[in-house]
């Protein structure tokens, strides 16, 4: 498993601040955990999250308050969260806010700058053109400070420190036979279906392979394996690294717990034009970690089975960040 290197993100935050991290679940949660781990905070930090397995098992032990899941365009419970902030942060806790969003950003972060706290915004990896919506919301309010992770959209406003993605580098790996053994997860966000990719995934799979599907919203019942709807954390891990191939969503939190387990993932795109996302961030972070050599992604329309052996074949291993 690839060893935590710190990040140059993590400069952003001064040893022994107190610092509230706020952050949606899933891949926002995961980068800024990453960033977190590199820091050495104050030990009264605190954690602002949703209540979910994933946030449940890493954040076992910490500081944590979690608030209700705020949807995307979730108006009401996004107001309720920023009552509570504003509530709480009155007291003076903390030195500095920082967050990656998503929908829980714009909640939390104006009301943090209001208690006159330093508050930090760093978007989101996957949005590789620009800021996503909670980004150009949080970069009107002034005194916020705004960081992309792609220096092709830096600019005075939003400041570049390098991008999460710098932590990992693939590697050849030939191997002798072929994968046989597929873990197939294409997250749970809910309502969003993904059969395009359960149906590309089926016109490639050979008759003796073994695969566990873990298909979220996707009931479907005409699938060769095991399949699951939801898995634990445990078992997650367990079928990834078990497996020869993982074939994922672009979800940026899956894309990195992969990468961390030296596995290079084929990738599989949500499309909101066949309303399988809110919109089309997956197809930008897909094209940035196959430009970096990261992952494969699988051609929906025209699947072949060339992509999982690519993958196969291929090992991911922690870079030398020194130089970033």
């Amino acid at each position: 498993m690839s060893s935590l290197q710190p990040h140059p993100l993590a400069s952003i935050i001064p040893r022994g601040s107190r610092v509230l991290w706020v952050a949606s679940s899933g891949g926002h949660f995961a980068q800024l955990n990453r960033i977190a781990k590199s820091v050495e905070a104050h030990t009264d930090s605190k954690w602002l999250t949703f209540n979910t397995p994933q946030t449940k098992q890493i954040l076992d032990g910490q500081n944590v308050h979690y608030v209700d899941y705020i949807a995307p365009r979730d108006g009401v419970t996004a107001s309720k969260a920023a009552l509570w902030a504003l509530r709480n942060l009155r007291r003076g806790m903390f030195d500095v806010c920082v967050s990656t969003g998503a929908a829980i950003a714009p909640a939390i972060l104006p009301m943090a700058r209001l208690c006159r706290y330093r508050t930090v915004y760093v978007e989101s990896v996957t949005r590789v053109h620009g800021p996503s919506l909670s980004g150009a919301i949080i970069g009107k309010i002034p005194g916020i400070e705004t960081y992309t992770q792609h220096e092709a959209w830096s600019d005075s406003n939003w400041k570049y420190k390098g991008s999460i993605l710098d932590s990992w580098v693939s590697n050849p790996n030939p191997i002798l036979g072929r994968p046989r053994k597929i873990f197939v997860t294409v997250g749970s966000i809910r309502p969003y279906r993904f059969d395009r990719a359960i149906d590309a995934v089926l016109k490639i799979l050979a008759a003796d392979d073994e695969v566990v599907w873990q298909l979220g919203a996707t009931k479907r019942t005409d699938l060769p394996g095991e399949i699951r709807d939801q898995i634990t954390p445990a078992e997650f891990l367990r079928n990834a690294t078990e497996a020869d191939v993982v074939i994922t969503h672009a979800g940026v939190g899956t894309v990195m717990e992969m990468l961390d387990l030296n596995i290079a993932p084929v990738i599989v795109v949500r499309d909101p034009n066949h309303s399988e996302h809110v919109d089309g961030h997956q197809q930008q972070i897909a094209t940035e970690l196959i430009r970096r050599g990261l992952a494969f992604e699988l051609d929906l329309e025209n699947p072949d089975r060339y992509t999982v052996d690519q993958a196969y074949t291929t090992k991911i291993t922690s870079a030398d960040l020194s130089s970033v």
